[in-house]
């Protein structure tokens, strides 16, 4: 086996882990979203509460202003938040046009969206995600596959750097065609619960059927709910670890994840 080899410019920081109502609302676990740099480009994923705050505090001096893109998988606030802050500070208050915005249409448009209208003009791109959508954001290949089985329009991404596969996997009920959708090099799942329920979220439990279907190389958990974090999600992924045979990954709010070359 091959030795796998990181790059310092490719990277993922996790702003923030927590999700759903309790967690957000009492700040538990942080709910910036997640800070992406590929091929020195910077792009921002699902800017719930506090994504600003995060990023300027950051121990990884990362700049707003340098921002190419923001990524918004759906409009439920733990993940849309701060997106029209971020929008703000990505284009220094519409002064510096510049960036792509990619979002749901339900996000933009009608009574209930979350970008304000006024935005539209301060980025150079807007993209509407759509199911099977493919993107391009400088030389970084992207795909929306299927509409997620949760309410609203709702998109995990899929990202083809050259070198490596990472998918997202947003808030869904579980399906089994999740496994062959998402697979990948790294994956990133978000975990609310930490059994299965009636409610359309991911548990430990639906999580580990599909790391054992697909074998990425690195699994990483996220967006963590109540439950989880009593559960410890460390120990939820050392578990993990052990009974699948695929290092598995609790994120922490400000954790740096080096993106492998191979």
């Amino acid at each position: 086996m091959s030795e796998i080899k990181t790059s310092d410019t490719n990277f993922i920081i996790f702003l923030g882990t927590g999700g759903a109502r309790i967690v957000v609302a009492k700040q538990l676990r942080a709910t910036g979203g997640m800070w992406f740099s590929i091929n020195d480009t910077n792009f921002l994923v699902d800017p719930g509460p506090g994504s600003l705050v995060r990023i300027t505090s950051s121990k990884h001096h990362l700049d707003p202003t340098r921002l190419d893109a923001i990524l918004l998988s759906h409009k439920h606030l733990d993940h849309s938040g701060d997106i029209n802050t971020m929008i703000e500070a990505m284009t220094m208050g519409g002064t510096n046009k510049h960036g792509k915005l990619f979002c749901p249409k339900d996000a933009l448009e009608g009574n209930d969206r979350v970008i304000l209208p006024y935005l539209k003009d301060f980025v150079d791109e807007i993209n509407i995600l759509e199911e099977d959508g493919k993107y391009n954001l400088n030389g970084i290949k992207f795909a929306t596959p299927i509409k997620q089985q949760h309410p609203g329009d709702v998109f995990g991404f899929v990202f083809n750097t050259g070198k490596v596969k990472i998918s997202y996997i947003v808030d869904t009920k579980y399906f089994p065609e999740l496994a062959n959708i998402y697979k990948a090099d790294i994956m990133i799942f978000n975990v609310i619960r930490l059994k299965p329920t009636e409610l359309e979220h991911l548990s430990v439990d639906d999580v580990k059927t599909i790391i054992q279907k697909v074998k990425p190389k690195t699994a990483i958990l996220t967006h963590f709910g109540m439950t989880v974090l009593k559960a410890k999600p460390w120990e939820l992924a050392e578990a993990l670890t052990h009974e699948t045979g695929i290092p598995v990954i609790a994120a922490r709010d400000g954790m740096k994840f080096e993106i492998p070359e191979t």
